[in-house]
């Protein structure tokens, strides 16, 4: 991150920027966690796991709140500008996505529960398991790419988002289709369905992550850029 901030003659701005970025990036690690746990714990219909993966969510809520807390306070006694405000919009605003794939996480956790109650679906869990590892995988790169202010890294994390949209669509298709061939499959199988959406849901989650790290370091707002002209765009600056 020093690679981005400015020189400050008070020691005391830069240790606040560090802080800033190490609770951005802890918080990151969290949502991570929690993500993978609540695939797993769908898997193997672990309830104890699924039940660790809600109560995780009140770390997440908080961290969220203090970050929060963090770029209000420097914002109205630092007054930053240039780099240094980009990065604070930049982290305020990809916290808000973390936050936000922890309450998917959350919510898979619930229906993981609910499948382990009324009985698990007879399909889906291949899509759940093949999605599920591409959506962590995206959300462990868009922290390192935050960690390391890699826009290269970024772009090819938000350029994923897209396989997993075509994953997401041809299981919804499947699915569909079984239950239209077993009525008796209805109830499980929503279940499922509602799990990869929220796994559709995390992965643009991390996409809009990387977007906010683009604008963070080029300052540029890519948010309505297509993927594919995400390369161009940077590099026109």
């Amino acid at each position: 991150m020093k690679e981005l901030t400015t020189d400050h003659i008070s020691q005391q701005f830069n240790n606040e920027l560090e802080m800033l970025r190490q609770h951005f990036l802890t918080m990151g690690g969290v949502v991570e966690t929690q993500v993978q746990d609540a695939v797993q714990a769908l898997l193997d219909s672990n309830g104890s796991l699924a039940e660790e993966v809600k109560e995780k969510d009140a770390t997440v809520n908080q961290l969220d709140g203090l970050i929060d807390e963090e770029c209000t306070r420097i914002l109205a006694k630092r007054q930053p500008a240039a780099s240094d405000l980009r990065m604070i919009l930049s982290i305020s605003k990809a916290v808000s996505e973390l936050e936000r794939i922890g309450d998917e996480a959350k919510k898979i956790a619930s229906l993981t529960l609910n499948l382990i109650h009324e009985g698990e679906s007879p399909r889906g869990y291949v899509e759940i398991n093949r999605i599920g590892q591409m959506v962590a995988r995206m959300i462990h790169d868009a922290l390192d790419a935050y960690a390391r202010l890699d826009i290269d890294a970024a772009i090819k994390v938000a350029k994923q988002d897209r396989e997993v949209d075509r994953e997401y669509e041809a299981a919804l298709r499947s699915l569909v289709t079984y239950m239209m061939e077993d009525p008796r499959s209805i109830s499980s199988v929503i279940n499922v369905i509602w799990v990869l959406r929220s796994l559709e849901r995390i992965g643009d989650h991390a996409r809009h992550t990387c977007q906010h790290l683009i604008f963070m370091v080029k300052g540029v707002d890519v948010r309505h850029v297509h993927v594919n002209d995400l390369a161009g765009e940077v590099k026109d600056i």
